[in-house]
């Protein structure tokens, strides 16, 4: 069975920004980076014609996917039958997914769009009581990002989120030719693996909110960046108010939230 798109469902799917893999090898690679540890279900987000689904399929976990497209819909319906019962025509990032899991585990994967992957991260880490295993294909720069440490030019807002959570792994990068219609850019696979206490000793929302005060001014100190926090005089002395967002590691901007919670 051929898992080339064709030209109609390429062009329905440009202004998504999904770009079709096609080749069998890394598809598999993408499959096998799930462990299977934790969860008996996974969903893919936009399979697009099932070159990657294929190989969900051929696994030990119950399959979903989701795809907005109404085409690549009727494609998966007719070439996967056992999977119909299954496929999901909606926009993930509106779509309730425990109207399908009803609360219980299940991993993501998926080739994700690239104007829509960082959105999809802050999903899966809005829900991730629930995700104990993300894996996929970002934009390489992105992927690069999620995965960076502190001291990096790219370590940021994503960086510091999916890592108080996860335990984030670079896997391999993958060439525009292997996509139709190739993208001007590299592409990067990673997986994200839930911490076995992922429970953060101080308030979630706080913690959310000053990540993202503090990047938003990623050139100025923390002492700057973080100034409509109203915080006492003697905290914001603290040597730590003289470093920059990228110079903090993930445990230390959580010890940070824990005491600016307390100043509060």
């Amino acid at each position: 069975m051929s898992n080339k798109p064709n030209q109609h469902q390429v062009k329905a799917k440009k202004h998504l920004g999904q770009h079709f893999l096609n080749d069998e090898s890394i598809a598999e690679q993408i499959a096998d980076t799930l462990t299977l540890n934790g969860y008996k279900a996974v969903l893919e987000i936009g399979p697009g014609t099932g070159v990657l689904t294929k190989y969900l399929l051929e696994k030990d976990v119950i399959t979903h996917v989701i795809e907005i497209d109404s085409e690549s819909v009727e494609y998966l319906k007719t070439s996967y039958l056992s999977l119909a019962p299954r496929i999901i025509e909606k926009d993930f990032l509106k779509y309730d997914l425990n109207l399908i899991f009803k609360g219980q585990p299940f991993a993501i994967i998926g080739n994700f769009p690239y104007n829509i992957s960082t959105q999809i991260v802050f999903k899966v880490l809005d829900m991730r009581d629930q995700i104990p295993e993300f894996s996929g294909m970002f934009q390489k720069e992105v992927a690069e990002r999620i995965c960076s440490k502190e001291g990096s030019k790219v370590y940021g807002i994503l960086s510091v989120l999916a890592q108080a959570f996860y335990d984030a792994e670079y896997l391999f990068t993958v060439p525009p030719d292997v996509f139709s219609p190739p993208p001007k850019v590299d592409s990067g696979v990673l997986r994200l693996t839930r911490k076995k206490d992922y429970a953060l000793p101080c308030d979630v929302s706080l913690f959310f909110k000053v990540v993202k005060a503090a990047f938003q001014q990623r050139r100025k100190t923390i002492r700057n960046s973080l100034k409509t926090f109203n915080l006492s005089d003697n905290l914001r002395e603290d040597s730590i108010f003289d470093k920059r967002p990228e110079q903090l590691s993930v445990q230390e901007f959580i010890e940070l939230i824990t005491r600016i919670e307390k100043d509060l």
